[in-house]
This record gives C-alpha cells, sequence and structure tokens, in this order.
C-alpha cells in the first residue's frame, strides 16, 4: 500500500477512535504498534521501545515532573488564595478590579506552574465566587477565569515549550524569553477589555464594598508578607535559567525543593501534604508521559515508512507563497485543537512541519510561540476546551457548560489579535531572546 493511502488510514483510524471517547494516548499508540507490526514484523516492536527510551533518556525532561511538583506545592500551602486576597484590597474600588487582579494573579501563578488546568480550578474556587457574589456579568467572570488561568503556558517555566524545545531541539531558555513579551502582552489584553467592557457598563464589574477594601497602608502591605518568598523562589528559579547560573532541569529542581522550605515557613508543610502533592505530580506526569509514548512511537514509525517526508512535501506544494503555508499550518494547530490536546497537537505536527519551516526559512523559537499561541485558542474553544472543563469540575452545578463555552468568544477574540501580531512581527518575540544571549 502506498504512503498516501497509508496516511489516510491513519486519519480515519484516529478520527474514529476519538470520537468513540479512546483516549488520544492510546489511539496513537495502538495504531503505531499495529503499523509497526505490519511493515517490520516483531522488530517493529523494537523500534518503538527503542524510540521510547531515547526520548525519555532526555536529561531536560526531567524538569517536567520537578516543575509539576514545584506547582502542587505551590497550589496544596494555599499560595494562590493569600496572592489573590494580598492584590484585591489594592484594586478591589475600580470598576473590574476584581477581573484585572484575577488575570494578574494567573499570570503570577504562571510563573509558579506552567500547567493550566490547577490555575482554573484554583482561580474557579477561590475568584469565581467572590465575583459573582459582587454582581459580575457572568460571562465576563467565566472568561476572566479561564483566558487567565490559560496563560499559565504562555509565562515562563511552561510545560508546552520544554516540550516544543525537545521536539524541535532548540534552546528552552531562549523559548521562555521569547514567550515572555507575547505572555504579557495578551495579558494586557484581557486587563484592557475588562477595564473598557466595565468602564462603558459599571454593572458588569461592581468595585468592593468599602467595608472590604478600606483598611490601613500596612495591613495592606502586610498581606504581601506570605507570599513573598513563594514568588521569591519563582522568580529565582527564573533568573537562574536566564543568567545561567543553572540549566532547566537544575532550576526546575531546584524550585521544587525551594517551594519545600516556602510551604515549611508559612507552617503548611506536612507529610499529608507531601503525600497528596507527590501523588498529583505522578498523576500529572503519567498522563503527559503516555500521551509522549504513544505519538512519539506514531511519528516514528510514520517516519521509516516515508510517511515525514511524504507530508512534508505536500504541505511544501501547498502554495510557493511562504505566509500561505504559514497559515495552513496554523490553521491545522486551531483544527486539531477542537478535539485533541496539545501534546498529541504537538508530537503529531512537528516532524512534518518543522522541516517544511526551517526550509521556508522561518526561525523555529518564534514558531514555538506561534504554536503556544494556537493552543491558547484551542484551551478555550468548544467542543474539547480543556479550560472550560476545568472550570465547570470546580464550579460544579454553580455553572453550566453551555454557558462556560458561550463566554469563551470575546477572549477568544484577543487571542487572535494577539496571535496575528506575533505572526506579523516575529521581533516581538525574538528580540528579548537576542537581547539577552545575542
Amino acid at each position: 500500500m502506498d504512503i498516501g493511502s497509508v496516511s489516510l488510514l491513519i486519519v480515519a483510524a484516529m478520527s474514529i477512535l476519538l470520537l468513540l471517547g479512546v483516549p488520544v494516548a492510546f489511539v496513537s499508540g495502538a495504531i503505531a504498534v499495529v503499523l509497526a507490526y505490519a511493515n517490520f514484523g516483531t522488530a517493529g516492536f523494537f523500534l518503538i521501545s527503542t524510540r521510547t527510551a531515547e526520548f525519555v533518556g532526555s536529561f531536560e525532561l526531567i524538569a517536567v515532573p520537578m516543575f509539576v511538583l514545584m506547582a502542587s506545592i505551590m497550589e496544596k500551602s494555599g499560595v494562590a488564595r493569600d496572592l489573590y486576597r494580598a492584590f484585591h484590597v489594592w484594586a478591589g474600588s475600580v470598576r473590574g478590579g476584581i477581573g484585572v487582579v484575577t488575570t494578574g494573579v494567573a499570570v503570577l501563578l504562571g510563573a509558579t506552574t506552567g500547567i493550566i488546568g490547577g490555575e482554573i480550578v484554583l482561580l474557579g474556587l477561590i475568584a469565581l465566587p467572590q465575583m459573582l457574589n459582587l454582581g459580575y456579568d457572568r460571562k465576563l467572570a467565566i472568561g476572566t477565569i479561564t483566558a487567565g488561568g490559560s496563560l499559565g503556558t504562555m509565562i515562563p517555566p511552561s510545560i508546552i515549550l520544554i516540550f516544543y524545545g525537545l521536539t524541535a531541539e532548540v534552546s528552552i531558555s531562549h523559548l521562555f524569553l521569547a514567550t515572555l513579551v507575547p505572555g504579557l502582552m495578551l495579558a494586557s489584553f484581557y486587563v484592557a477589555y475588562i477595564l473598557i467592557r466595565c468602564g462603558l457598563d459599571p454593572t458588569l464589574g461592581p468595585p468592593l464594598p468599602p467595608e472590604e477594601r478600606d483598611m490601613p497602608l500596612g495591613q495592606k502591605l502586610a498581606l504581601f508578607k506570605g507570599v513573598a518568598l513563594p514568588m521569591a523562589v519563582a522568580g529565582g528559579v527564573l533568573v537562574s535559567i536566564y543568567a545561567g547560573f543553572a540549566s532547566i532541569t537544575e532550576s526546575a529542581a531546584l524550585g521544587a525543593f525551594g517551594a519545600a522550605i516556602a510551604a515549611w515557613v508559612r507552617n503548611e508543610f506536612s507529610f499529608t501534604m507531601l503525600r497528596e502533592v507527590l501523588v498529583q505530580a505522578l498523576r500529572t506526569c503519567g498522563m503527559v508521559f503516555w500521551l509522549v509514548f504513544g505519538t512519539n512511537a506514531l511519528i516514528g514509525v510514520y517516519n521509516l515508512m516515508g510517511g515525514i517526508t511524504f507530508a512534508s512535501e505536500m504541505l511544501a506544494g501547498v502554495s510557493q507563497d511562504p505566509a500561505v503555508t504559514l497559515s495552513v499550518m496554523i490553521g491545522v494547530f486551531v483544527l486539531l485543537g477542537f478535539f485533541i490536546d496539545w501534546i498529541g497537537i504537538l508530537f503529531l505536527t512537528m516532524p512534518i512541519f518543522l522541516p517544511v519551516l526551517t526550509q521556508l526559512g522561518y526561525d523555529p523559537i518564534w514558531f514555538g510561540i506561534v504554536f503556544n499561541l494556537s493552543m491558547q485558542i484551542a484551551y478555550l474553544t468548544p467542543p474539547f476546551g480543556p479550560a472550560c472543563f476545568y472550570l465547570k469540575g470546580a464550579a460544579g452545578d454553580t455553572l453550566q457548560l453551555s454557558e462556560i463555552f458561550a463566554a469563551q468568544w470575546p477572549f477568544i477574540g484577543l487571542q487572535i489579535i494577539a496571535l496575528v501580531i506575533v505572526v506579523m512581527w516575529p521581533d516581538l518575540s525574538l528580540w528579548l531572546p537576542k537581547l539577552v544571549y545575542g
């Protein structure tokens, strides 16, 4: 069977299995095993195991469980709760101020996690009741939390960019710097949208009652005491990476250790908490790594069959205009985001896209940020929209899934604007890595 027919069969099999509800890790892994045996016999199993072992043996991959462990400790030690409390009394007198605070806290939490699930759940438990009790517009409150919570992958350290860096074989430190300006730009779009809407219609985001925000300056400053050390740990991790004091993996390990020390200083550390943190980190990493194993195996087998070359040539032949080819790639990202998680999209597309991208003269560091922004859109768009389901899980019967989905569209529009800006002006993401590393 020619490689074109095989490619169509793979797409058909994946579509059917995904529609049946089979997890993408097992879908891609099962197809890889069938293809390997059909084309290479029992030697194909050795191929799959060898490729998986090579990827898992990457030293930089250790950073993933370390950053997840750091995030879990920060979550369990109540940093998000205290951070929200510290900021909301300062901006509470502003129309839409609590929405702005929620976005700001999401950015700061992003610097401690790099993953979106925990952030959205935390904000859903802490910020959502406060906003609804104040009389905030429900759609505005919902969209603020899902969009703001998704910023975790745009603010370094980002788990997405670690895997992208390993796949594209580019510097993860450069990627972390490159995503910083676009990430803060997207956050500023959210803040501007909230302030403009609440400024035009004050009923959408009422200020805090005077009795909740009026307190002496010293008391307001004292609220930051409990979060100073955890934020210093997060800042120290990023400084150690950018300044070259430690590698990504070493910085992640120091971050996990520092988070544990910060929890101990806050009197939040216990063996019960440690057990919960380790179990949570193990579950998160287990889910991510199984996705990696399945998609990595499928790409390996497909590559040996000539599939990557076939797909790359077909993609390169779409148009003589590089901008059209790039638009097709971004369209594929967004389309797959309706149905598949980011890691499946990453491993399924990058081995095909990156050779074409390099041939067209695009910078792979910049393309990593384009991919990351595309995944921001995928987090919010139904029917998959993982951010929406995270918030539904945190809010329970307080929110209906239909109204969560309906609240996403203005923020998806802002994400599209940010994506277009980064595509049109690549230096927006590349100037900072050039400034720091030359």
